[in-house]
């Protein structure tokens, strides 16, 4: 999974960036790479996988990861090339999801790129630039699929759906608020259109509401009834705290949390609302070896979920050999799970469930 994180100038969006690799960096037991300057991958943090890694005592301990990705600053003309719009818009079109930082905090010695602070104002600024990018695609796309029509009349549905789009992009609605079906979705997912990622919002606010924000708060009040009337989530996170954790050992970090009062940093928040946003799910397998989180979309079938370790896992696959997490855990080991008869064996119709712990048997 990889997430965009963008956001204007001065809103906090590079300390969190930051904060997330450094996060990525101190824990020095999971895979972790710097791919250049502005990505990063981080682990996913899954105590399920602690738990197994306790009772396998494994030689490796491989978490699920996830890449989050600086996306350069926008200026407004973004999407006629001002600033660094070409590149900004180019990134957003890689990404899985986004991840928009909005200010929501006053600070006289930070400049606001716009002269004060009006998290509505910025986020209105950056779809704009988002729709006008996504209007100049649909055109050409529009302009395409018509010339196509004349020797194919069953393009029709597809030129009008293209052009429902750009009408409600022309009155300032993002395409993810375009009501379509399925096959509508699947469709448009083709074209990449930026205000068609599914976005998560990120209202950083001041250090002295990192423990829970006031609902006194104006700018998070306005984020969260925009973020509300859109579908979407707003997660409340304190860039400069989450750099302060970065930097900690996972015990220290631990320590620092449960001093503010807090069970979970915002880095943990905002994977858990990617995973949930994009229907994501992790399986484990475990054993003496390694014990590790695979990443799937929820609804995998078993031989799809197998093809995710290898290739020849689905093309040979023959039956999956599952344990609910809590039912092994709650044996002690395998064999106590066998013994009850809480080891199921399940075919190629088998949907993954999140949390099952898998044994691929295939052959090839």
């Amino acid at each position: 999974m990889k997430i965009g994180i963008i956001g204007l100038p001065n809103v906090g969006k590079s300390t969190l960036f930051n904060a997330i690799t450094g996060a990525g960096a101190v824990c020095a037991n999971y895979p972790f790479c710097t791919i250049d300057p502005n990505v990063g991958m981080v682990p996913v943090p899954d105590k399920r996988l602690d738990k197994l890694a306790e009772m396998y005592d494994p030689q490796l301990y491989t978490p699920a990861t996830i890449e989050f990705v600086d996306i350069a600053g926008l200026v407004r003309g973004a999407s006629k090339g001002e600033g660094l719009g070409n590149k900004f818009l180019s990134h957003i079109r890689d990404v899985d999801a986004v991840a928009h930082v909005l200010r929501c905090f006053d600070n006289g010695d930070i400049v606001h790129v716009d002269g004060s602070v009006d998290p509505l104002r910025d986020l209105e600024t950056i779809n704009m630039e988002l729709i006008f990018a996504d209007m100049e695609v649909l055109e050409r796309r529009i302009d395409k699929t018509s010339k196509l029509m004349k020797g194919d009349k069953t393009l029709a549905g597809e030129l009008a759906l293209y052009q429902r789009l750009l009408a409600a992009l022309g009155e300032g609605k993002t395409a993810r608020a375009v009501e379509m079906t399925e096959d509508e979705a699947a469709l448009v997912s083709q074209l990449e259109l930026l205000t068609f990622k599914p976005v998560i919002y990120i209202a950083n606010v001041s250090e002295d509401e990192a423990t829970g924000v006031s609902e006194d708060n104006p700018y998070y009040a306005k984020v969260k009834a925009a973020a509300e009337e859109e579908g979407a989530e707003v997660i409340p996170i304190c860039a400069e705290i989450e750099a302060e954790i970065s930097e900690l050992s996972p015990d220290e970090k631990k320590e620092f949390l449960a001093d503010l009062g807090i069970e979970e940093s915002g880095l943990d928040r905002l994977i858990k609302a990617g995973y949930s946003l994009l229907g994501l799910i992790s399986y484990l397998t475990a054993g003496p070896k390694e014990v590790r989180a695979w990443t799937i979309t929820r609804g995998t079938k078993a031989p799809q979920a197998a093809g995710k370790i290898h290739s020849d896992f689905e093309r040979g696959f023959i039956r999956a050999e599952i344990v609910a997490y809590d039912d092994l855990i709650a044996c002690g080991s395998m064999n106590a799970a066998k013994e009850k008869g809480l080891v199921r064996s399940e075919g190629k119709e088998y949907v993954i469930a999140d949390g099952d712990v898998v044994l691929f048997r295939f052959n090839v």
